[in-house]
């Protein structure tokens, strides 16, 4: 009697359900495997645009360098030649002092209007306007606050511009070595989704798609927290432009 009990206790027994079967897994990956596949040129587009756009930096980098390089040498001219100007122009004054303390205001006067003459004709605008702002206690306009800035104010403007795309090319660098790097995360991904179905036994399988999943959610997490090329819209590369 308790025979039969025990056959009809096991008889109905519910069976355990298997979510993952050797037929959804087969499904999943091929799924993972599509997935993977566009999230790939995707990083590998997206690179390859972080790339372009580091070359024209450091493209722009180096004209921007090399204009104020040449820009800094003619200042540099110009600068030497209003020291001869002022020096010239020093002697002829010094002259009118020494022919007005003889007495001879015509001389003197002439040698000042000599002095002015002659800084109007060679001295260039950075001088004119650095002698304007002299004052009493202050014997050269070369010592006037600011004039050295003057002088080599456009030259500087163009190394800062050089070191700001050169910056912006080495984030583009970094920002492309990092796509570069989620892209052989998915190359792994799909080796593994690949070798899958070369296991026989489903523990194998769930196994290998566990890791390829890991590996497929990570790499996609950290892509997204790398920052898109500058001024990137979507829609200009299918032909419409974003409003």
């Amino acid at each position: 009697m308790s025979t039969d009990k025990t056959e009809i206790t096991t008889d109905t027994a519910p069976e355990k359900k298997v979510i993952l079967t050797e037929k959804r897994v087969q499904v999943i990956v091929a799924v993972l495997l599509g997935l993977t596949a566009l999230l790939t040129a995707w990083a590998t587009w997206i690179g390859s645009l972080h790339g372009g756009i580091q070359s024209i930096n450091f493209t722009k980098s180096t004209k921007l360098s090399s204009e104020g390089t040449a820009t800094f040498n003619s200042t540099m001219q110009v600068f030497i030649s209003d020291m001869m100007v002022w020096n010239t122009a020093s002697d002829y004054k010094l002259k009118a002092k020494v022919e007005r303390m003889d007495g001879n205001k015509k001389e003197a006067k002439l040698y000042e209007e000599k002095a002015e003459t002659f800084i109007k004709e060679n001295g260039s605008d950075y001088l004119i306007g650095a002698i304007k702002k002299m004052d009493d206690n202050t014997k050269s306009p070369f010592e006037v606050k600011g004039v050295y800035e003057m002088y080599f104010k456009d030259s500087e403007n163009y190394f800062k511009q050089s070191d700001e795309h050169l910056m912006e090319g080495k984030r583009d660098n970094a920002k492309g070595d990092a796509y570069n790097l989620v892209n052989v995360i998915y190359s792994l991904v799909l080796f593994l989704l690949g070798i899958v179905n070369v296991f026989k036994d489903l523990f194998s399988k769930k196994l290998i798609l566990g890791i390829a999943v890991f590996g497929l959610v990570v790499a996609t997490i950290y892509m997204i927290t790398i920052p898109l090329p500058t001024g990137f819209n979507l829609f200009n590369y299918i032909g419409f432009v974003a409003k």
